[in-house]
Order: C-alpha cells, then sequence, then structure tokens
C-alpha cells in the first residue's frame, strides 16, 4: 500500500511539472521610442505558494553582473479570467504574486534601445532581442517547456533570425524546451539579407549554416562574406574532426553590421549574436568575429566548464576556466584566419607579438595566475562602477592572457611532442565536449596528459595556469625561425604619461604601472610634475623632448606636487619593454612544420 501511495505521489508530481508551461506574448505598439509590450503567462503555477517572476542578472557569455531590470517597469498581473491581482515589487528586479490559482500573467513594458551582444534594441523597422535582457522569468518553473509569440510592427520586413524552434501551424510562434534554451536565442528580426550552405560529418549527417546579416550590403558584398565565412568554418571543423550536432540541424550567424548598433560578439549553442557598427559595410572587418564566435561551437558551449553549468541567470557566474574557454578561442580565432588565407603572415605575427608582450609586460599576467584572471570576470566583463580600479597593475584580460597561454603551449607541443595545439583540443572534446561533460581543471590536466604525458602536464599546469611563472618564448619562438626584438631598444621609459586636460599642467593620467620607474619612485596619478633635472615640464611634448636626451639607466631628479605639497623623488630610467617578433629570413624543417601549422590550411581535400 505505501508502495501504490508513493506511486501515485509521484504520478502526481509529474504531472503537475508537465502541466507547467510559460508563454509570452510580444508586441510594439511604441516601437518608435523603443519600447515592446511583453506578456508573460505561466501556468500549473504550485498551489499556495506565491509566485515569483524575475529579471535576469546575467546572460550567457557575460560573466559579470548585468542589471535588466532597470529597464521593466508598468508591471501588472492578472488571473486566468483577466481579472487583475496583487503583484508585488519585492526587489529591483523580482515581482511577487502573493496568490493565485495556478496561472498568472505578469504583463510589463519593456525599454530596450542598445542592440548589441547582450542587451536589446527596439525599433518599428528592426526587433534585436537578447533574451535575458527582455523576458521576466519565473522561480521554480526552470523546466517548463516555452512558446514566444511576435506581433510585430507594421513597418517590420518580419525575416526571423533564431535558434528557437518554430511552432508548426504558426508562423509567429517559437518554442524553446525549458529557460536554459529560451534564454541563450538571441533573435532578430527585420530586413535580413539571408545565405545559406550545408556541410556534413564524416558519418553523414548533414547541416545547415546559415547567416542572417542586417546591414546596407550588396549582393556581392553579402556572397563575400559567406565565401570567406565557408573557410572559417572549415578551418574550425578540421581541428576537432566534426562539427557539434546541433539541435535542430542548423546554425545560424545573426549579425548586424551598421550605424545602429553596438560593437559586441556573443556565442550562443547553434547561434552567435554579432554587432558592428559601421557607416560603410565591409566583410572584411566581420571575419575576426566570426572566427571567433564559430570556434566557441565547440569551446564554451559544449566544451563546457562546470563552474558555469547550469547558467546562473540571477547573479554574476564566476569561472576558474575563462583563460581557455575565452583565452584559447581567442588564440584560435586568429589562428583559423591564418589558415584560411584571410590574413597575412605580418598580420599574425604582430598579433602573437601581441600575446607575448600580454604575458611578459602587464603586471596582470607577471603576478597573477589566467585562473586569478579568469575569477575577476565577474567584476570586468562590461560591468559597470564609478570608482577607480587598479587593474594596470593587477589584471590582465583573460582573452589576451589565456592565448598568450596558447601560444606558447602549442609551441611546447611542437617543440617537444611534434603534435600542434589541435592535439589537446580534440582531447577535450572527445573527452568533454562530444559527450558534454563539464570539465574542471582536474580533467584538463588529465586531457593534456593524454596527449603529452603526465609530468609535462602537471608542471605546465602548476607554472602557467595556477602559477604564473614567466615563459622562455624566446626560446620557443626561436623554434620557429622567430626572434624576439625591442620596438624601442635602447629607448628610456619614466613609467608615466600626463593628462591633455590641461596643456599648462603636468598631471599624471591613469597611474603608474607596477615595476616601473615612476611607480619604484612614488609616484601614481594625479601627481603634478614640476620639473625633471631642474628642467620644467607642462605637457607631454616637453616630456618627449626631456626623454629624447637621456639614455636608460639615467637617474633623473624629480620635483613635483603631491595634494598641493611640493616634494623631490629621485627615478633610473627603464629600457621601454615592450617587444615584436623578428623573422630571420630562414627556417630549418622543424621550423617550417611550425609555420605550415599557422599559415597552411589543416582542411583535408
Amino acid at each position: 500500500m505505501k508502495q501504490l501511495i508513493a506511486c501515485c505521489i509521484g504520478l502526481m508530481m509529474l504531472t503537475a511539472v508537465s502541466a507547467q508551461k510559460i508563454q509570452y506574448k510580444v508586441s510594439f505598439p511604441n516601437a518608435v521610442h523603443h519600447e515592446a509590450h511583453i506578456e508573460v503567462t505561466a501556468s500549473g503555477l504550485p498551489a499556495g505558494k506565491p509566485a515569483v517572476f524575475l529579471m535576469s542578472r546575467s546572460s550567457p557569455g557575460r560573466y559579470a553582473t548585468h542589471e535588466f531590470g532597470k529597464n521593466v517597469y508598468d508591471v501588472t498581473a492578472y488571473d486566468n479570467t483577466g481579472k487583475a491581482i496583487r503583484i508585488n515589487r519585492v526587489d529591483g528586479d523580482i515581482y511577487e504574486v502573493p496568490a493565485h490559482k495556478g496561472a498568472v500573467t505578469v504583463s510589463y513594458t519593456l525599454f530596450a534601445n542598445y542592440p548589441d551582444g547582450t542587451y536589446a534594441g527596439i525599433d518599428p523597422e528592426s526587433i534585436h532581442l537578447n533574451m535575458p535582457a527582455c523576458f521576466m522569468w519565473v522561480k521554480g518553473m526552470e523546466n517548463a517547456p516555452i512558446e514566444i509569440r511576435f506581433a510585430l510592427p507594421k513597418e517590420n520586413k518580419g525575416i526571423v533570425a533564431t535558434q528557437l524552434v518554430p511552432v508548426a501551424g504558426k508562423s509567429d510562434t517559437y518554442s524553446a524546451p525549458g529557460l536554459q534554451y529560451f534564454m541563450d536565442s538571441p533573435t532578430k528580426i527585420g530586413d535580413l539579407i539571408m545565405r545559406e550552405w550545408k556541410v556534413s560529418n564524416p558519418g553523414g549527417q548533414t547541416f545547415t549554416i546559415r547567416i542572417a546579416l542586417e546591414a546596407a550590403a550588396t549582393e556581392r558584398q553579402a556572397d563575400e562574406l559567406a565565401d570567406n565565412v565557408k573557410k572559417i568554418v572549415e578551418e574550425a571543423r578540421a581541428v576537432f574532426g566534426e562539427f557539434p550536432v546541433y539541435d535542430h540541424g542548423s546554425y545560424t550567424f545573426i549579425a548586424s553590421a551598421n550605424p545602429y548598433v553596438f560593437g559586441d560578439g556573443m556565442e550562443h549553442r547553434n547561434a552567435t549574436m554579432i554587432s558592428s557598427t559601421m557607416s560603410v559595410f565591409s566583410p572584411a572587418r566581420l571575419l575576426g568575429v566570426f572566427s571567433h564566435e564559430y570556434f566557441h561551437n565547440w569551446n564554451v558551449e559544449r566544451i563546457r566548464p562546470k563552474t558555469l553549468e547550469p547558467f546562473n541567470f540571477a547573479k554574476s557566474n564566476m569561472s576558474h576556466e575563462l583563460w581557455f574557454a575565452e583565452g584559447f578561442t581567442q588564440y584560435y580565432g586568429n589562428l583559423l584566419l591564418a589558415r584560411a588565407g584571410l590574413t597575412e603572415e605580418k598580420n599574425y605575427l604582430l598579433t602573437a607579438g601581441g600575446l607575448v608582450n600580454a604575458k611578459m609586460n602587464t603586471p596582470g599576467a607577471t603576478y597573477y595566475s589566467p585562473v586569478d584572471a579568469s575569477n575577476h570576470a565577474v567584476f570586468v566583463d562590461a560591468a559597470v562602477s564609478i570608482d577607480r580600479n587598479n587593474y594596470a597593475n593587477m589584471f590582465s584580460s583573460y582573452y589576451t592572457y589565456g592565448a598568450a597561454i596558447a601560444l606558447a603551449l602549442d609551441l611546447e607541443m611542437q617543440v617537444r611532442y611534434h603534435k600542434t595545439l589541435d592535439a589537446f583540443m580534440r582531447a577535450m572534446w572527445q573527452k568533454f565536449g562530444k559527450k558534454e561533460i563539464p570539465y574542471t581543471l582536474a580533467g584538463m590536466q588529465d586531457a593534456l596528459a593524454s596527449v603529452t604525458d603526465a609530468a609535462f602536464a602537471a608542471k605546465f599546469f602548476s607554472s602557467y595556469i595556477t602559477g604564473h611563472e614567466p615563459v622562455d618564448y624566446a626560446s620557443l619562438l626561436a623554434k620557429g625561425g622567430y626572434d624576439l626584438k625591442k620596438i624601442n631598444e635602447g629607448r628610456p621609459a619614466i613609467g608615466f604619461s600626463l593628462s591633455s586636460a590641461d596643456p599648462n599642467r603636468a598631471i599624471i593620467a591613469n597611474g603608474t604601472i607596477r615595476g616601473s620607474a615612476a611607480y619604484i619612485a612614488g609616484l601614481d596619478i594625479n601627481d603634478e610634475i614640476i620639473k625633471l633635472d631642474g628642467t620644467a615640464v607642462k605637457n607631454n611634448t616637453d616630456l618627449g623632448n626631456f626623454l629624447q636626451n637621456k639614455k636608460t639607466g639615467d637617474a633623473v631628479t624629480v620635483t613635483y606636487k603631491h595634494r598641493g605639497i611640493e616634494k623631490t623623488t629621485s627615478l633610473v630610467l627603464k629600457e621601454q619593454p615592450m617587444i615584436m617578433l623578428v623573422d630571420r629570413g630562414s627556417a630549418d624543417e622543424a621550423a617550417k612544420h611550425i609555420r605550415s601549422s599557422w599559415f597552411s590550411t589543416q582542411v583535408k581535400k
């Protein structure tokens, strides 16, 4: 009898869950002023419990907190008969219906005038939606199926680009299996130029790749973009040996390149939202972001860190692995362009030089680990604050820092094991991404060991991932036939620049960098330089003229004011540290192999 009762209770609970459903109705009666009217109906709510509706505070691909709730107002609630019921605002972005009969509709106005990869933009001609910025969700109903219906402005051309699934028989309605997929589904509706083609996996499974472009582009320009993106797509596939299995058979690049959007790129499971501010359409300017975001199909969307799974929409999302998720993707974004012949070798080497500088010459990468940088993303990933920070001395972007580590590991693997970094990426795909098992740092180390050896993997992670030891780039790059050279060899650096706000006062701008001559001497932001070795200094021109007559190692007496009090200190000029890669002009077989892995297609014909 107890078993029968338990089964009945379980069946009742399952039935209650299966009856849950979320429906959105979206209309645009005031689109000319960037407003949408949204109704969200929650059915199957548990009886006797308040219904809690929330606006998100984070968004897939963003790791910091974003206050989307600030753009929601005119909030009201109704029961299933259309009768107004009580709704309380219990926090800035949280609303509660204390009493209901199992179904509640919440109606609100959304303001949206920042179309990019994170936020939303509403205009009669163009509906640009990133879901967390737009739609309330219901606590406890994260697994309920979702439908969304659009009533478009008459001016809108109505071409829809989204990874949401069209509902059969309803041309204006789309569905998602639950909150995680819905919030990960950017949607663009308007006058879009469409291009698509087929790709297939080794087993014969076929997928459709689409570009949905909002731009003043000619047919020829749209074709040019598509042709180049095809090359990027194939080079990305070559890294992993196969495409991901797209949930509904297609992947869509949603790309806006016009004066009315703000620059950004954001990856999603079966789509990406790309926006680039352009007065005149240029296909070439889009290739870098297309390459980066498409690589995310594998790295992040399926090779996914456990720290981001599942994504929490109610708070910031801290991760230990963004140096890999974003940084290695940054590295491959540029590498795929080189392999596809879409960037010149000299440009790639300039980029590689920038990565070396990021590791060698920034305090954030000198004194802190990639894990430290990743953890700090909750404060820097488009987060907003008004107070000054000390990022110049303690933070290095996990994008460039991670890419610098990727470059080092690529070279280490080629020199030691005659394998490219592709071998590690394939190991991560086979071990985690293809099976969609979230990974940890320990799992990553095991994957690296599988294509190198356990001792090397352990040392690499302790030295360069959880640690911050310097990388011997000079020796590694020498194997590829490249030397590191100081860009301004022999020229001295004082360690500060001056504000241009007042041409007659030499005020230090942006602080001083840890380890620089000025930093060691105790100079910092807003200090006013009066004299250098008795020579009056009033602006950057005076500063440049003074340094032209100095050399590295010279001692300089500095007269300055700190908080209005005149002081004197001394400093010793250091050499400008920035470096670049220089081609030796000859390459042995080992060097040719490294160069081929960078500058030759990896696509097997």
